[in-house]
């Protein structure tokens, strides 16, 4: 028996770590309903810290072994599941009838004999890191063990089974006590079985067969093989992660809310530790993969979501929604916009209260002002639209005045049709512009304008009826009243 290193192996590593070295896999418990979260939806597919439940266990199981030798046990709403996580390029073993976790690991026989270890993972645990899988596995290498539980201490380990160990310090195990089994006694011990396992994949399906039904929802639990491997004397040990938040599964909306909240709390602080200011942290709502540069500020009540990233030395003042957004250095986005899937240069002011759609391409220097809209646009350099207008499907160039109440009409019903307003062009205020239609270089339309036919370059266009003055008409008709 060897004894236990620590964590000297590197935590990641190919499932075949040298030429000779053990086959490791990864299978992700994902077939089951989620039923006390009464939802149509897939329990692995609901959403914590921006990404499905089981999105994120693939993601830490991807840092642990390639992809392709990660396995997804699903069931309930396959299909769905399977399409909803077909990017991230894992394998998937369908278990069409739930009977428990060690009926998952039967169906999935095929797809694992060709492994020598193979480590179980909860989809609905989202908190699991790649440190403490590493370790894991690599516990369950140096113990040279035929099953290795992951365990952690819990404040209140009510509803877990309880470890008992052999010893005060031997890593040895001696069996899982579900709470109803346990004595009094056992029931104060906080040491807790996760669910997650790493096991001997020869011992696990030499022995598998011996798993029993009888317990009161009649499955297969693979928190029994603990027992029927010691039975067979293979070496069953714990190892204990001091990270308890990291097991914790989400069963119903509110302990999927108390995952999300610490996820976002662990990201916000993260992004403080690169040296980014966010105030006031538990307002804020910033996924997993946005990326901020230092010294940009997150003010209270901002949505940061999806692949956003920021430049440095920006600053997202309160109650924006940003999505899928690129955003440079030096940028201020005043209170109250709404982005999603746009860009915006160096030094670019947005809003309040704008509303960039996918497309828009806000160019260095430039400024979308209060209650402007935006769809599938670039901006030039220096360029302003400050008041109460919509931009859609126009290319407006550099130092260019769009005047407030300006909108470009790009859709006639059938087609979308282009706007195209040169460099140092000036919109008067509350122009209509019918596309498509150029505005050369220098041009200017005179406020109000309807706009159907192309400007030339340096030309004047007002495009309105002649103004009429009837002198005493207003007197006359409020006498006839």
């Amino acid at each position: 028996m060897k004894k236990s290193k620590g964590s000297s192996r590197s935590l990641v590593v190919s499932s075949r770590s040298a030429e000779s070295g053990p086959r490791v896999a990864v299978a992700i418990m994902a077939a089951g309903k989620g039923t006390r979260l009464k939802s149509q939806l897939p329990k692995v597919l609901h959403e914590v810290g921006g990404k499905p439940l089981l999105e994120h266990v693939i993601r830490a199981a991807a840092r642990i072994v390639p992809a392709k030798d990660v396995y997804a046990i699903i069931g309930h709403e396959a299909d769905r599941v399977r399409a909803a996580m077909g990017h991230t390029g894992v394998n998937y073993v369908l278990q069409a009838e739930q009977r428990g976790t060690g009926h998952a690991l039967m169906v999935a026989r095929e797809a694992l004999t060709g492994y020598d270890h193979v480590i179980v993972l909860s989809g609905d645990a989202p908190m699991i890191t790649p440190e403490t899988i590493g370790r894991l596995r690599n516990f369950h290498l140096e113990e040279e063990a035929a099953m290795t539980l992951l365990s952690a201490d819990l404040e209140n380990p009510t509803g877990y089974g309880r470890v008992l160990r052999k010893g005060p310090r031997s890593a040895e195990v001696k069996a899982v006590v579900e709470e109803k089994a346990a004595s009094p006694t056992q029931k104060k011990i906080r040491e807790i079985n996760s669910g997650f396992y790493v096991f001997s994949v020869k011992e696990l399906y030499e022995n598998i067969g011996e798993l029993s039904t009888a317990n009161a929802h009649h499955e297969y639990y693979l928190t029994d093989m603990a027992e029927v491997l010691r039975k067979a004397r293979g070496r069953v040990v714990g190892w204990k992660t001091a990270e308890a938040s990291e097991v914790l599964g989400g069963n119903t909306r509110a302990e999927l809310a108390d995952i999300d909240e610490k996820m976002r709390l662990a990201k916000c602080r993260q992004l403080m530790a690169e040296g980014v200011t966010v105030f006031y942290p538990a307002t804020c709502v910033i996924d997993a993969d946005v990326e901020i540069a230092a010294d940009t500020v997150i003010e209270p009540y901002v949505q940061l979501l999806g692949k956003t990233r920021i430049g440095t030395a920006s600053r997202i003042r309160s109650y924006c929604v940003i999505r899928d957004c690129e955003i440079g250095d030096g940028v201020m986005v005043r209170t109250g916009c709404v982005m999603e899937q746009a860009r915006i240069a160096q030094g670019a002011v947005v809003g309040p209260y704008s509303h960039l759609r996918p497309g828009s391409e806000i160019g260095e220097g430039a400024h979308v002002g209060n209650f402007v809209e935006t769809k599938k646009i670039k901006l030039g350099k220096g360029s302003k639209a400050n008041h109460l207008t919509y931009l859609g499907d126009a290319e407006i160039g550099a130092g260019v005045n769009i005047g407030a109440g300006t909108i470009t009409c790009n859709y006639d019903g059938v087609g979308k049709y282009k706007t195209v307003i040169e460099d140092g062009a000036f919109i008067g205020s509350d122009t209509t512009l019918v596309a498509p239609v150029r505005l050369g270089k220098g041009s200017y339309v005179g406020a109000a304008s309807c706009i159907t036919e192309d400007v030339p370059e340096d030309a004047l266009a007002v495009g309105r009826a002649r103004q009429v003055v009837k002198e005493g008409w207003a007197r006359q008709k409020r006498a006839k009243k």
